[in-house]
Parts: structure tokens; C-alpha cells; sequence
């Protein structure tokens, strides 16, 4: 039987202009069609603006049709009688768990929902109880949910939507937010709960979380292009790269492999299943070359551009709130460096970085840029932060201004650079992020979300600053879009010299652009060393809750059942040329 029928759905946002008048209408969804099983775990994947999460809302009615229909257990969600019907039956968990939390004390923000239905007293509390449980957070039941860590507070979320008693659960990109620990968590929530048969429909970029889904369909255009279960979908990498999409390292590894002369197969999704396949080629032993160590940036006559020295900063001083997020770390960045920054969610990173551009001042230690204590008396802090250029997540944000180019020129402008210089970094900074002169006197906000992410990058870029800082500047994008923004990046540090400190919860993305990876675990440093060490430590970065890259967990399988192709694999170029190499292929 299905929870929901979708009929030949159109659905049109209406556009108006500053009076008020519609002037049109701009079409997302385009006749499509889908039937979803009761207790099916269904994964959506699909580039940004493909109309994924326009669809997603029609499944509890927060948004209705333009014409077709959606059916949910028998009731059109067109009814508005029915509306209390249908948001019973489907809950919704969206992307930032900080959206949707209300309440003081955890089980409080559970019990809202159903305190405002009028549920009463004794079957609230035994709701909340048991949703938590299920979400395994009744321990912190009398906590406060911003105490919590970002895992931990879609948890809190999804555990609202149980104490609904919902059938289905729509959770769209539920982990964009979360490190490797906190998707991990909400994963194996989502997994429980369709265990017990609710029905799932997950909404990610994440393809090793849609390998996890009874079924994927893939949408593009407002259309379902693509349907089907995850081993017949990620074989065509072809296919899914056309529109924006990635697959599976090591579904990306058999494939090259294949072109490359190997046979193996290419229906593969998961490291162990690929290790199996790899395991049953002869081969030889890999036997490692002498590296030459050609960073430029280790030579001794580079010089620190920054200097972090004893540093610690203490949240909320003096209150029943103080905490340490920074404890005593002392790191030196070399000029020109590409330094990426990982740690989980609260290891401090995020608290160090904002300590490079003067926005936090620390408790105790020092910060040193071009060798000057940027808080000595009588420092000008305004001129340091136009020395460090710092991005944060989800930057276009910061968008505000009526033009593209009025935005990107805001701060050359406050810098009191000529009309003519600022023109000059204006189009620099714009064409170094890939957008083209006809963008830039366009409205912000009527970009896609990959150029108003650049768009906002091409502002810090436009002041020349001599270090750049990027917090997750590719969260949320689709693959296709995330790659772009970093390659941009990663090329205009080669071009410009600028040192570059990257954030990321994705090892992946740090691994292919980073010399030298600073890693932080609760508070203090791990360490700071070249990509190569710190993967010598990979049983170490996971006990602190980072994820290493599903290609290097197949370097382990390998290595375990007889192929050792190296301990410094996390790139599927260097796994394939690896096992070329050893197979004689």
C-alpha cells in the first residue's frame, strides 16, 4: 500500500514586483509523477534547484499543488480541512536543527506540538519519553537543547516529530550541517525508526547516505529522471555527473578502474563488497618510492604570515555558562600555505579561526600576523581585518546590497580605495569565482545558490586579503556546485599566492586541496601536519569523531586481506594508480 501518490505535479512559485503585482510565475515542479510504499526508505538526490525540496513540502501539505495532486493515505493535501490529518501522518525535519528548536529544556521542545494540540498531561509525558528513547536522547531530557551538540539537536528535532506518532518522515538534508559524528547519529536514527516501519523520505547530497535507502530516484528539471534501487543507480556515473551528481568513492574507483582495462564490476556501493571484488585480482606487492618533499612552504626562509601562541578563550566568564572552547594552542602558518582545518562539532575550531581577524580577543595568549601582536596597544584592528578575510558558512547570507557588483565592491569601498581600483578588484575578484560581467548587475538574490556562494566569496577576495579564511564554504551545494566553488578556490590560491585556512567537516574536500591539515579535538590541537602524517593517525581521527574517506577505509580492508596498496590512500586517483600499479593492468 502507498503513503503517498503523487499525480502529474506542477507547482509554480508566483513572482511580483516592488508594488505588490504578480508579474509571473516560475515553474519547479513539471508533471511529475512518484508513489511511495508505506516503510519504504526512500532517498531524493538532485542538484540545487531541481526541485527536490518543493516537492518535499507537498508531502505535508506546506505547500500545495498548482495543478495534479498529492495523495496522502487516501487524503489530497489539496483538502484543507484535512491538514491536521495529513501533518499527523507525515512529519517534516529540515536541514538546521537550530530552525526548529523552541523550547528552554529538551523535553519541553518535544512536548510543543502536542501541549499546543491538547494532548493531555499524562500521554504527553509518555510520548516525550519514549521519542527520546527511540532517538536515544533521554538522558538529556532536562538539558538545554543550544547546550547540545549539532548531532545531538536534529536528534531533539526528529524526536518532536515521533512524539507526533507520525507514519512517514520527510527529512530534508538533515546532516548538511553536521560532522561526520553527528550524520553518523542521525543516520542510525533514521535507519531505527524504518526498522520499526516508519517510512522515510530522505532528501541528501550525501551519497554514502543514499547507498543506505531501500530506493533512490534522482530528480532534475522538476522531473524524476532517474528511479531505482542504489545498485542500479550509482553504476551510471555518467548519467548522474550530466546533472551535478557524484557517486560512492569506490563505486567512482571500479569505474575507472574498468576504463583502465581491470574487470571488475561496477554495481558496486560499499568499501567491503569492493575489497572482496579487488581481493580476487592477482596482484603483486606494492613497494613505496622515496618521496621528495617539494613543499615549497616548508623551506625554512618562508615566513609565519600567522601566528597563534598559548591561546585559550573562555565563553561566558564568570557565569554558570563558562567553557573553554579554545584550551592553550600555539600553531604557526606559513605565507602561502593551503591549510585545512578539521575538527568535530565543538572541537574549537571555528572559535580559533575567529581570533585571526580580531573578532574574538583571547581569554589569554597572543596573536601574531605579519609577526605584529595584533592586540598590543595602540594595533589598529580594522586593518588586520582587512589583512584576514574571513568567509562564514553559508555566506551568501551576507548578500544584502541591490547589484552583484555593488556587493563584491562593498569592502574595497570601505577601504577607501578609488572608484577606479575598486572597479579593477571588482571584476579581479568576480572572475577569479567564475562569474561572468552579465551577473554582476543582477539582483544577489536571483542567483543560483552556487554563484550567490561566490558572489559572496568574490566580496572578501575583492579587499586582497593576505589570508583568506573559509568556513564550510561548500556546505549545502550539490556536488557538482561544491566542486566548483573549491577548484575556484584552489586556483586562485596558485594564481594569487594568498594563504588559504579551509574549514570542512569533509576530509574529502580537505585531502584534495590542503598541504597541511590542522585537526582540533575538544578544544585543544591534535595536531598540524602535512595530509600524509596526519592519515598515518586515521585509527586516531576517528576516535575524536572525524571521518576519513570511504577510499581509505577500503585501503584498510585491502591491506587486511592481503593487497596493501599504501597507508596514505584518500584519493581515488591514488588508489587506482596504486592498484594498476600491483595488478600489472
Amino acid at each position: 500500500m502507498n503513503i503517498i501518490e503523487v499525480k502529474e505535479l506542477v507547482f509554480e512559485y508566483k513572482i511580483y514586483d516592488d508594488n505588490g503585482e504578480e508579474t509571473g510565475a516560475n515553474r519547479v515542479l513539471n508533471g511529475l509523477d512518484l508513489t511511495v510504499p508505506k516503510g519504504q526508505f526512500l532517498a531524493v538526490l538532485g542538484h540545487n534547484g531541481c526541485g527536490k525540496s518543493t516537492l518535499a513540502k507537498h508531502f505535508n501539505s506546506i505547500l500545495t499543488p498548482t495543478s495534479g495532486s498529492v495523495i496522502v493515505n487516501g487524503i489530497d493535501t489539496a483538502d484543507e480541512d484535512r491538514i491536521f490529518d495529513i501533518r499527523q501522518t507525515v512529519g517534516m525535519v529540515f536541514q538546521n536543527p537550530d530552525n526548529q528548536l523552541v523550547a528552554t529544556v529538551v523535553e519541553e521542545d518535544v512536548a510543543f506540538a502536542l501541549e499546543n494540540l491538547g494532548v493531555p498531561t499524562e500521554e504527553i509525558r509518555k510520548r516525550v519519553d519514549n521519542a527520546l528513547k527511540i532517538v536515544d536522547m533521554y538522558d538529556y531530557r532536562e538539558h538545554s537543547p543550544h547546550q547540545l551538540s549539532g548531532g545531538q539537536k536534529q536528534r531533539v528535532a526528529i524526536a518532536g516529530i515521533l512524539a507526533m506518532k507520525p507514519e512517514c518522515i520527510v527529512l530534508d538534508e538533515p546532516t548538511a550541517m553536521l560532522d561526520p559524528r553527528g550524520r553518523k547519529e542521525v543516520m542510525d536514527t533514521i535507519k531505527n525508526l524504518n526498522g520499526q516501519g516508519v517510512t522515510i523520505v530522505l532528501i541528501t547530497h550525501y551519497m554514502d547516505e543514499a547507498v543506505q535507502a531501500d530506493r533512490v530516484v534522482v530528480m532534475d528539471d522538476g522531473k524524476i529522471i532517474m528511479d531505482g534501487v542504489p545498485k542500479e543507480i550509482f553504476p551510471q556515473v555518467d548519467k548522474l555527473r550530466e546533472h551535478s551528481l557524484d557517486v560512492p568513492q569506490v563505486t567512482e574507483l571500479m569505474y575507472e578502474l574498468r576504463k583502465s582495462g581491470l574487470d571488475v564490476p561496477i554495481d558496486v556501493i560499499g568499501e567491503e563488497e569492493c575489497a572482496k571484488a579487488l581481493l580476487g585480482l592477482p596482484h603483486g606487492v606494492y613497494v613505496p618510492k622515496p618521496q621528495k618533499n617539494e613543499d615549497k612552504n616548508d623551506d625554512d626562509d618562508v615566513p609565519y604570515i600567522a601566528e597563534i601562541k598559548n591561546v585559550t578563550y573562555t565563553y561566558s566568564v564568570g557565569t554558570p555558562f563558562e567553557s573553554t572552547a579554545v584550551d592553550n594552542v600555539s600553531v604557526s602558518i606559513k605565507k602561502g600555505q593551503f591549510v585545512g582545518v578539521i575538527g568535530h562539532t565543538g572541537s574549537g575550531k571555528s572559535t580559533l579561526i575567529q581570533h585571526l581577524n580580531g573578532l574574538l580577543k583571547p581569554t589569554s595568549g597572543e596573536i601574531f600576523i605579519n609577526r605584529k601582536n595584533i592586540w598590543e596597544k595602540g594595533s589598529d584592528i580594522r586593518s588586520v581585518r582587512f589583512m584576514a578575510g574571513l568567509v562564514f558558512q553559508y555566506s551568501e547570507y551576507q548578500l544584502f546590497e541591490d547589484t552583484v557588483y555593488k556587493d563584491i565592491a562593498f569592502g574595497p569601498k570601505n577601504m577607501g580605495l578609488s572608484e577606479e581600483e575598486t572597479d579593477k578588484r571588482v571584476r579581479e575578484a568576480a572572475k577569479a569565482m567564475g562569474l561572468k560581467d552579465e551577473l554582476l548587475e543582477r539582483s544577489p538574490f536571483d542567483l543560483s545558490g552556487g554563484q550567490k556562494r561566490r558572489a559572496a566569496l568574490a566580496g572578501v577576495i575583492a579587499m586582497k586579503p593576505e589570508i583568506l579564511i573559509l568556513d564550510e564554504p561548500a556546505a549545502g551545494l550539490d556536488p557538482k556546485g561544491r566542486d566548483k566553488v573549491l577548484e575556484e578556490i584552489s586556483e586562485y590560491h596558485r594564481n594569487s599566492g594568498t594563504t588559504i585556512l579551509l574549514v570542512s567537516h569533509s576530509m574529502e574536500d580537505i585531502v584534495k586541496y590542503a598541504e597541511k591539515i590542522l585537526v582540533m579535538n575538544r578544544g585543544r590541537l591534535f595536531c598540524y601536519e602535512d595530509t600524509d602524517t596526519v592519515f598515518s593517525h586515521t585509527k586516531e581521527l576517528q576516535q575524536i569523531g572525524l571521518g576519513i574517506p570511504q577510499i581509505s577505509r577500503l585501503s584498510h580492508l585491502l591491506a587486511n586481506g592481503g593487497m596493501d596498496i599504501g597507508g596514505d590512500i584518500y584519493t581515488v586517483a591514488r588508489a587506482k594508480e596504486r592498484i594498476l600499479e600491483i595488478t600489472n593492468a
